[in-house]
């Protein structure tokens, strides 16, 4: 393990005079523990990119980090810029899978969608082409314009509040819809996701490809802050009797294997909790007993995943022993 990547001395040692391994868990993390992981990831994390092909994210402070720890017992720790509000852009696509399971079932969503992992980035048009017009997973941006297609609505507007209302009463978060940064999708033609859209379309996976392509773009602007993302987590945490135990299960096991796109299988053996990114720096990771973990910061690596955030999760699933607690 390099020296990156060792799990932080405050919450190793920390608890390793607690004595037993039932005793390292989410429960234990300090406030004083995870400001100094932020104080860490904001040394070692330095020279991520801000993505340009969204002008709006392109303005945000590769400096700002926030970090929400949610805990089933109701506990919740923050620190950080936490009044800081983002896009979820890709991190939505998790929750609009659990809304269609809740919503249609597994046999009509899986008619659309794979559940198999890729290697390709996560716009891929190649990937799509040699699967023949299906989406290889949900978590790919084939596989959630062919989900946006079914949220429930007659345009994109009206299909992004139906799921924002739902997973604000489910959640207890606040989402809202940022305009300003959908104008900002919408000012690039984006010909990637078009062609995607066609293909679907022509493969039979796709209605109505224009609406499914606006209701893309529309819930991918739902922001909100990092208090918000831990609570929708919540809803992928074992315990919650607002969502079906085996949908929830559906969509952690995919995270895990599909969750930070070409990273997704590194990060599964080093960390092995289910986890979602987006390009706005936004990542969530679910520890199913225990808790979720939000993360809100900028600047990305080469593959469009938060540095810091990777390396706060890491940190705290290494450090506090959450991997494999189911």
């Amino acid at each position: 393990m390099t020296e990156k990547n060792k799990p932080s001395e405050s919450l190793s040692s920390g608890n390793a005079q607690k004595g037993n391994q039932s005793s390292l868990r989410l429960s234990t993390l300090t406030q004083a523990q995870l400001k100094t992981l932020i104080v860490q990831a904001k040394v070692q994390c330095k020279g991520g990119e801000l993505p340009t092909y969204i002008p709006l994210l392109a303005k945000a402070d590769p400096s700002w980090i926030a970090v929400q720890v949610q805990r089933i017992q109701g506990e919740k720790i923050a620190v950080g810029d936490i009044g800081c509000s983002f896009p979820l852009m890709s991190v939505i696509k998790p929750f609009v899978l659990l809304f269609l399971l809740e919503k249609l079932g597994s046999e009509a969503v899986f008619y659309r969608v794979g559940r198999e992992a890729s290697d390709q980035p996560f716009n891929s048009l190649a990937q799509l082409q040699a699967d023949r017009g299906k989406p290889r997973n949900p978590m790919i941006n084939s596989g959630a314009i062919a989900l946006a297609g079914r949220l429930p609505g007659k345009d994109g507007a009206s299909c992004c509040e139906t799921l924002r209302q739902w997973l604000n009463q489910r959640s207890h978060s606040q989402l809202v819809l940022d305009e300003a940064m959908l104008q900002s999708v919408r000012s690039l033609p984006n010909e990637r996701n078009h062609a995607i859209a066609n293909l679907l379309a022509a493969s039979g996976y796709l209605d109505h490809p224009e609406i499914a392509l606006d209701t893309y773009n529309h819930v991918c602007c739902l922001s909100g802050t990092v208090r918000d993302l831990a609570s929708l987590g919540m809803l992928l945490v074992q315990g919650s009797n607002m969502i079906s135990p085996q949908h929830r299960c559906t969509v952690n096991d995919i995270l895990i294997t599909c969750g930070l796109y070409q990273a997704s299988s590194r990060f599964a053996v080093e960390v092995g909790l289910p986890t979602k990114s987006g390009v706005s720096g936004a990542m969530v990771s679910v520890v199913p007993s225990q808790g979720a973990i939000a993360c809100y910061s900028p600047a990305l690596d080469e593959m469009g995943n938060s540095l810091a955030g990777l390396f706060i999760v890491q940190q705290l699933a290494q450090g506090l022993e959450l991997s494999g607690l189911g």
